[in-house]
């Protein structure tokens, strides 16, 4: 045997009474019912971490707010109904809400919205309808934060505390638009608070919910912020704070809280397909409460500012038709007559871009902002125009309550597929121009048909939209329409720009010239 065999023989013996260790050691785990690791400290041994114990507990913050965590009770008059709130059992849902739940699932039998449960009988033998939520004291005299659909219509409001001590509250104010209500602990002095915070959190920040899920009282989860400015589809003024801590039916209202105590949201919906948590969950920033709460304090309901503009996104679309480079800002696709834009000289085709110097990446953030500004503050815009950046000041008014812009009725007419016309996109669409009173020529060309597969459908037009203008060019005959596409086409334009007004008012839609001409 050579010495290579010996070595190899003895890798071999060594490699075997190795595996055989191994192969016993595994059957001891077996027998004793777990895999043991292959080395296994002593039984004296002590195992220990360099952390404290504490370090990973929340006790110690939620001992701290807890006290001014409130149960809210409500009760209506017998007769009438209340609809099961998202995550909580009270008030009357803002239908955007529920709508946004049910896309997702949220609903069905046993799990909500629906009736809520009824209270005893009064001393005629009606029945009041009884719903219960969350809150949260924000001073020592009494004033406590929770949502509107918690409270909305209710008779009569009760608050209990965490040490079970109850109390009348009375509404001082709602505004259904972002959800918040006050209330007011008559008679209050010396409660424990909790703050506002001043600060937003950041995506990954530690965050605890404090509430009364299913009425079970004050009840704590743990989690992290999710995700920041999400939209809803609740409102205008969408802001919303995702966080994965659990939260469930009864949260309605309760307080989330950053690890120095402060409330960074107010809980408001979840996403669930049984009504219980699964890790989506939305939480009104502090900013919004805070600045609802200041205007409900002082007067009991909220005015917002108003410019008086109809806006839309930027998409990539209309950026290159508005000749910008950026698909940021907000797009002015109606001046509302006497308002503050139109006195201020916005024009439609304005490309809102800054607040005060503040960036608007979205159209939305243009209407948070503004919307959170008290009327008669003045404003400095910056807006690019015809490719050009200018300034616009204008002095905020009261945003009126109510909006509407609706097209003409659609008459029969000719369509787009002018020869003529032939070097350019065929929009598919059949046109007619609009009739105003006593058959008088009206605003624009109706559009009295859309072809399904055809440019215009994909762009989203639908029969009974009224086209006000196309490029630069107001419109009153379908001519007009075909000639507005052929002067952009003819100053080498990309895409050509189409004012419409609709079901849902006035906007901008891009029409790309580069696509294949008609055949």
């Amino acid at each position: 045997m050579t010495r290579s065999d010996t070595s190899t023989s003895l890798v071999k013996r060594r490699r075997s009474a190795l595996m055989a260790g191994v192969v016993g050691l595994g059957l001891a785990g077996i027998v004793a019912g777990q895999m043991l690791p292959p080395a296994v400290a002593p039984a004296h041994a002590q195992i220990t971490t360099s952390q404290p114990a504490n370090t990973f507990s929340f006790a110690d913050i939620v001992e701290k707010v807890s006290p001014a965590v409130v149960s809210v009770k409500v009760k209506k008059d017998a007769g009438e109904q209340m609809a099961m709130g998202d995550e909580g059992l009270g008030g009357n849902i803002p239908p955007q809400i529920e709508q946004f739940m049910r896309r997702f699932g949220f609903g069905g039998e046993g799990q909500g919205p629906g009736p809520m449960p009824r209270g005893p009988r009064g001393p005629k033998g009606e029945r009041g309808v009884v719903g219960q939520g969350s809150g949260f004291i924000i001073s020592a005299d009494g004033y406590v934060v929770t949502n509107n659909h918690v409270v909305d219509g209710a008779d009569e409001v009760d608050v209990t505390t965490t040490d079970g001590k109850e109390y009348l509250a009375k509404v001082i104010g709602t505004d259904p638009r972002t959800d918040v209500a006050l209330l007011k602990i008559e008679n209050a002095k010396d409660l424990p608070w909790v703050k506002l915070a001043d600060t937003a959190p950041r995506v990954g920040d530690w965050v605890i919910a404090v509430g009364n899920p299913f009425g079970l009282g004050g009840t704590v989860t743990a989690g992290i912020v999710s995700a920041r400015g999400r939209d809803i589809g609740s409102g205008p003024y969408d802001d919303f704070i995702q966080i994965d801590a659990p939260i469930n039916r009864g949260n309605s209202g309760g307080p989330t809280f950053s690890l120095n105590g402060d409330v960074i949201g107010m809980n408001t919906a979840i996403v669930s397909p049984s009504g219980g948590n699964v890790g989506i969950a939305f939480a009104i920033p502090s900013e919004t409460v805070k600045t609802v709460v200041a205007q409900l304090r002082d007067k009991g309901s909220v005015a917002r500012g108003y410019i008086g503009v109809q806006i839309q996104p930027v998409t990539d679309d209309l950026a290159a038709g508005l000749g910008i480079k950026a698909a940021e800002g907000a797009l002015v696709a109606q001046v509302q007559p006497n308002t503050p834009g139109a006195k201020a000289g916005l024009k439609a085709g304005d490309v809102i871009v800054k607040v005060n110097n503040e960036p608007i990446k979205e159209a939305r953030e243009l209407t948070r902002k503004v919307g959170m500004m008290k009327p008669g503050t003045e404003i400095q815009l910056s807006v690019i125009r015809d490719a050009k950046p200018i300034t616009v000041a204008v002095k905020l008014d009261q945003l009126p309550n109510e909006q509407a812009a609706r097209p003409g009725q659609p008459q029969q007419g000719d369509d787009d597929s002018d020869a003529a016309y032939k070097d350019l996109p065929r929009l598919g669409l059949q046109l007619s121009p609009a009739k105003g009173a006593n058959g008088a020529a009206g605003e624009g060309v109706v559009v009295t048909g859309v072809d399904p597969n055809g440019l215009a459908a994909q762009r989203g037009f639908k029969t009974g939209d009224v086209i006000l203008k196309v490029g630069d060019k107001q419109v009153t005959t379908p001519k007009d329409v075909r000639e507005g596409l052929a002067a952009a086409k003819a100053e080498s334009r990309k895409a050509v720009l189409i004012q419409v007004k609709g079901e849902q008012g006035v906007r901008f839609v891009a029409i790309s010239l580069e696509t294949k001409p008609r055949g």
